[in-house]
């Protein structure tokens, strides 16, 4: 496969995938993917755990991250028993992040926090990948070159964070401010392209009252900004450009968010200036500094290399472990429940 061919085909599945999102996740229907029955209450009804497609989705943002990061580090050279310790070990740090961070910025303990995931997965990227360098993964003591791996995960994490946008679309949450809030001439602008929630157990409607209304696409633009620098930052990468790739990545998508916060709606913590904020501009510092203390020590990426690896069996079998380990940790709801009850057809008998 041409780079010309990945990067297109990687451009056209993110719109592709945009669009059903756009259609579908905004409505009611589209928050809950089932119920599983737990157990019957006084009334002899059943009590239900609800399983949610912003889990679904959420696990389909992680595995599109692990796939990119796992094809352009093979790409580079790094061996998978490292790309496995490495992606293991970012998850087994960030996945808990996301809430515990959540809990000390919101005060909420039943919610995730992408955004201060990324903040502690920036800071221990390049000592995760140092550790890993330290330690025996069956690869004949290949060292991991620190920039590349942090460009590809970097890379990753753009394409992650956009298609993790689409979750937030069918949970309701980190909406934008309603148009009738926002400058008249960005009203204008955004007015074709707003988002209308329905269902009552969306967090919009729930945390702000705006279910019906016209609210900024923030969801949307992120999800556009963040893919497109995947795709620029791709074609860095594969070229041999890995600070470039990385620095691309890394500022675009921490300084819009920095930006975005300014046009949502939903509690980010108390202050002008959240933490999630201060997270982006200090995620872009720190940034600018692992480039100039990590020398490339990278070679020339052969893409070739990277699909082979991407269709062994061990990635498949770690797609599938990360697939099915996420949706199992945002999938299964806490905020909402579900109340069933079975009956027999009697003129099917």
């Amino acid at each position: 496969m041409t780079q010309f061919t990945f990067i297109t085909l990687l451009a056209f599945v993110s719109a592709l995938y945009l669009y059903w999102g756009i259609k579908k996740l905004p409505h009611e229907r589209m928050q809950i993917a089932a119920a599983v029955p737990l157990k019957k209450d006084a009334a002899g009804r059943w009590q239900g755990l609800n399983l949610t497609w912003y889990g679904i989705l959420t696990a389909n943002a992680y595995v599109a991250a692990v796939v990119v990061a796992l094809v352009l580090m093979r790409s580079a050279g790094i061996s998978f028993n490292a790309i496995a310790a490495i992606v293991f070990l970012l998850l087994a740090v960030c996945v808990p992040a996301s809430r515990l961070v959540a809990q000390v910025v919101e005060g909420k303990r039943n919610t995730f926090t992408v955004g201060g995931a990324v903040f502690v997965g920036t800071l221990v990227s390049p000592w995760v990948v140092e550790l890993v360098n330290q330690i025996p993964v069956g690869d004949g003591g290949l060292l991991v070159p620190v920039l590349p791996a942090l460009a590809a995960i970097s890379i990753a994490y753009a394409f992650g964070e956009g298609y993790g946008r689409l979750a937030c679309i069918s949970f309701g949450c980190c909406y934008g401010k309603p148009l009738s809030s926002c400058r008249p001439a960005l009203a204008r602008i955004a007015a074709p392209f707003a988002l209308v929630f329905t269902g009552s157990t969306k967090k919009i409607a729930y945390a702000s009252g705006l279910e019906g209304v016209k609210v900024f696409p923030v969801q949307v633009v992120t999800y556009l900004l963040y893919t497109a620098t995947g795709i620029g930052a791709t074609a860095l990468f594969l070229n041999g450009y890995f600070g470039g790739a990385f620095l691309l990545s890394l500022a675009v998508t921490q300084l819009w968010r920095v930006a975005s916060e300014f046009l949502r709606d939903d509690y980010r913590g108390g202050g002008r200036i959240s933490a999630y904020q201060w997270m982006g501009v200090i995620a872009v510092v720190y940034g600018c500094w692992a480039v100039r203390q990590f020398e490339d020590g990278g070679r020339l990426p052969d893409l070739a290399a990277g699909m082979d690896g991407f269709w062994s069996a061990g990635a498949m079998l770690l797609v599938q472990v990360v697939w099915v380990a996420i949706f199992l940790y945002t999938g299964l709801s806490r905020v909402t429940a579900a109340t069933l009850s079975f009956h027999v057809k009697a003129e099917k008998i």
